[in-house]
């Protein structure tokens, strides 16, 4: 595993700012879950990460994109802690595990692997509003020293700041490439930062969403599909994979 040709993958460079490395990753290594429905297991392991993203030129889930990226920071110096998070849902909060986000210099969240979310870092001490491109983003103190990010005024999820190994993931890393309930199981998609907005492939449709949050979106055929994964994704295809579990 090569930090530099890691570098090159997301264009940026050693010496860049947290921000640009992070924005640079957003923006090159898509959000996606396609290896779950194309059933192709990858390891929750630095060199498996570090090789799909880099050597494969995939994306991933959290736990391969902030996976990653923790290698990626580390060796660049940078002191990184994998942390537990519970993701808000219309149900309450999720499992602990259910997302795993990065706490840099053990004050600054780091997020590649939430999809639409900050796209800067955050500084976990503050509470004031703090603004990027996608909106206001805020951290509350909840119980048990856990801390909730806000944006607007919806939370997002809860932080558990302690640090994990990224072992400690792999339970719940299994339980969403293969529960028919999991989110991932049930349709296909794949997503990245653009320099006005974001865009999507979800199931068929193609959804482009600007930064001031209007959208549109159409519907592709499967040829379309495939030529949209790898002129905007940069991800080959031969076929699009059916969804694992497919939606009600």
């Amino acid at each position: 595993m090569d930090a530099a040709d890691y570098l090159t993958r997301i264009g940026a460079a050693a010496d860049d700012a947290l921000d640009v490395l992070m924005r640079r990753h957003l923006e090159t290594v898509p959000f996606e879950n396609l290896s779950i429905h194309e059933r192709d297991h990858v390891p929750i392991e630095d060199a498996a990460l570090v090789e799909k993203v880099v050597d494969r030129r995939r994306g991933g889930f959290c736990y391969e994109l902030n996976g990653a990226f923790a290698w990626l920071l580390g060796e660049l110096d940078y002191e990184v802690t994998r942390c537990s998070a519970r993701v808000a849902t219309p149900d309450g909060l999720s499992f602990p595990g259910d997302h795993m986000a990065l706490v840099v210099g053990g004050r600054t969240l780091v997020d590649v692997g939430f999809g639409r979310f900050a796209v800067g870092p955050l500084d976990l001490e503050s509470r004031d509003e703090q603004y990027d491109r996608s909106g206001a983003f805020t951290v509350r103190d909840e119980p048990d020293g856990e801390l909730d990010v806000v944006w607007g005024d919806r939370v997002q999820y809860r932080l558990d700041p302690r640090p994990r190994s990224l072992q400690d993931f792999v339970p719940m890393a299994w339980w969403h490439r293969t529960s028919p309930t999991s989110p991932f199981t049930r349709e296909v998609t794949c997503s990245r930062l653009t320099p006005t907005g974001r865009v999507t492939i979800s199931g068929p449709k193609l959804i482009e969403t600007a930064d001031d949050g209007t959208r549109t979106e159409r519907d592709l055929s499967t040829e379309e599909q495939l030529a949209t994964y790898r002129d905007v994704f940069g991800v080959a295809l031969h076929v699009v994979p059916p969804a694992l579990h497919p939606a009600d």
